[in-house]
C-alpha cells in the first residue's frame, strides 16, 4: 500500500491543455488562439525593448544582491504600482489611506487579498461574473470563501453586458458580500461596462454595503492608455468605497514568467494600516514568505524613470494597436464572406480576448477540422492572429458557423 494510492484524476486546466494540443499538432495551418499571451505579427513572443534596457541596467548594477526582500515586498515598486492604478494625484494616496503589497502576479494578488478578507475580516461570501476568468472560483474557494455565487454579466444574444440583470443580481446579494469586478478588458468577454454603467454598479455597491474587489490584469494593455483603463477603479475611490485591487504586470510588461503582481488596498481610516500589515505578513509568510525581486525591480525602474516610462507607454500602444487591427481584420473578413450572424461585437470589445459567440460544438469542429485552437466557451486570443492567418481563421469560422448550428 502507498499513501498515494487512489488519487483521483483531476480535469485538465483547459487553457494549458488546449495550448499543449496546439503544440503537439503537426498541421502547418494550425493557429493558436488559446493562452493569454501577446504575440507579434510573426507569431513570436515579444520582450519589450524598454524591459531589455531596464534588465541590462540592473545586471550592470554591482550594488545589487540577492538578499531576501521584506515579506510585503519591494516598497519602491509598491509605490509605483499604486500610483499607476490610482493616479499620482489620488486622494487616497494624499491621505495615506493606501497599502501596497507585492505579490505573485495577478493570481497571487487575488489569493492574498481573498485570504485576508476570509480569514481576518470574516468575509466569506463572494460573487464573480458569469462568465469570468477560469481561475477565480478556485482561488477564492481555496482562500477560505465558503459561499461563492455568480452575477449576470453577458447577454449571449446581443453580445453585450447585461447591465439590467447584473444590477438585479447585485441588489440581491447579501450585505458585506465581496464582489469581484474586472477593472478593464473583461476576461473572457472583452466587453466592459460603459462609464455610465460603472456609475450604476458603484451606486448599488455603496448603497447595499458590498465590498469591492477589483481584478485588473490588463491596465494599459487594453486601450493603450493606463489612465483610461483605470477609470472605474478611480471613480469607485472618488465615491468613498474601500476596496482591494489585484494588479498583474504579466501582460502590460510582457513579464509573464517573472510573476510580478501587486495588491493595493484602500481603507477609510489610515489608523488600521499597521494592524492590516501585521496580519497580511502572516498570510504571505504562510504562502510564499517573501516575493522575487527581479521583475519588481524591472517594473520599478521603468515606471520611476520618465524616459523609460515613455518608452513603456509607446510599447503598450504598439501592442494594443496591433490587437485592434486584428479585430478589424477578422470582422472585415467575416462580413465579406457573409458569415451568418453579426460580428460587430468583435471590434466593440477591448483587450486581447474576444468572446466570439461560438458554441462548444463549433469550437470542437474548429479544432478538429481546421486546427484552429480556442477555448470551449468561444473565447479567442486576438494576439494569435496576424496578417498571414486571419483570413484562414475567418474562413474556418465561416465554414463552421454554416455547418455546425448554434443553439443560442
Amino acid at each position: 500500500m502507498s499513501f498515494f494510492d487512489g488519487i483521483p484524476m483531476a480535469a485538465p486546466i483547459e487553457v494549458f491543455h488546449m495550448n499543449n494540443l496546439y503544440l503537439q499538432e503537426t498541421d502547418p495551418n494550425k493557429v493558436n488562439l488559446t493562452i493569454g499571451a501577446y504575440r507579434t505579427e510573426e507569431a513570436k513572443p515579444w520582450v519589450l525593448p524598454v524591459v531589455r534596457t531596464a534588465e541590462a541596467a540592473l545586471a550592470a548594477d554591482q550594488t545589487l544582491n540577492h538578499e531576501y526582500l521584506p515579506v510585503l515586498g519591494f516598497e519602491p515598486f509598491s509605490k509605483e504600482a499604486t500610483k499607476l492604478v490610482l493616479g499620482a494625484d489620488s486622494p487616497a494616496i494624499k491621505e495615506d489611506r493606501v497599502i501596497g503589497v507585492q505579490c505573485l502576479s495577478g493570481t497571487g494578488s487575488l489569493r492574498a487579498g481573498a485570504e485576508f478578507l476570509a480569514r481576518v475580516l470574516g468575509l466569506k461570501t463572494g460573487y464573480y461574473s458569469n462568465p469570468t476568468w477560469g481561475n477565480h472560483g478556485l482561488v477564492f474557494t481555496n482562500a477560505g470563501f465558503t459561499q461563492l455565487g455568480q452575477y449576470t454579466y453577458w447577454d449571449p444574444v446581443s453580445k453585450r453586458v447585461d447591465i439590467e440583470n447584473l444590477l438585479k443580481d447585485l441588489e440581491a446579494a447579501p450585505p458585506k458580500s465581496v464582489i469581484i469586478l474586472h477593472g478593464c478588458a473583461h476576461n473572457p468577454t472583452g466587453m466592459d461596462p460603459t462609464q455610465e454603467q460603472w456609475k450604476q454598479i458603484c451606486e448599488v455597491m455603496k448603497r447595499k454595503n458590498l465590498f469591492t474587489f477589483f481584478d485588473i490584469a490588463y491596465q494599459g494593455f487594453a486601450s493603450g492608455d493606463p489612465d483610461a483603463d483605470a477609470w472605474a477603479i478611480r471613480y469607485f475611490i472618488d465615491q468613498g468605497l474601500e476596496m482591494v485591487i489585484a494588479q498583474s504586470f504579466a501582460k502590460n510588461f510582457g513579464l509573464y514568467n517573472e510573476r510580478v503582481g501587486h495588491l493595493t488596498i484602500i481603507v477609510k481610516d489610515k489608523a488600521v494600516i499597521p494592524s492590516f500589515k501585521s496580519q497580511m505578513q502572516l498570510i504571505i509568510r504562510a504562502n510564499w514568505s517573501n516575493p522575487p525581486a527581479h521583475g519588481a525591480k524591472v517594473v520599478h525602474k521603468v515606471l520611476s524613470d520618465p524616459v523609460l516610462c515613455q518608452q513603456w507607454h509607446d510599447a503598450i500602444k504598439t501592442m494594443s494597436s496591433r490587437i485592434r487591427e486584428m479585430r478589424a481584420a477578422l470582422r472585415e473578413h467575416l462580413e465579406k464572406l457573409g458569415t451568418p450572424g453579426t460580428w460587430d461585437h468583435i471590434t466593440q470589445q477591448i483587450g486581447m480576448f474576444s468572446y466570439t459567440g461560438l458554441t462548444a460544438d463549433q469550437v470542437n469542429h474548429l479544432v478538429e477540422k481546421h486546427k484552429v485552437f480556442l477555448l470551449k466557451d468561444g473565447r479567442i486570443n486576438l494576439c494569435g492572429l496576424n496578417t498571414k492567418n486571419v483570413e484562414y481563421v475567418a474562413k474556418a469560422f465561416d465554414e463552421t458557423v454554416r455547418n455546425v448550428k448554434s443553439h443560442i
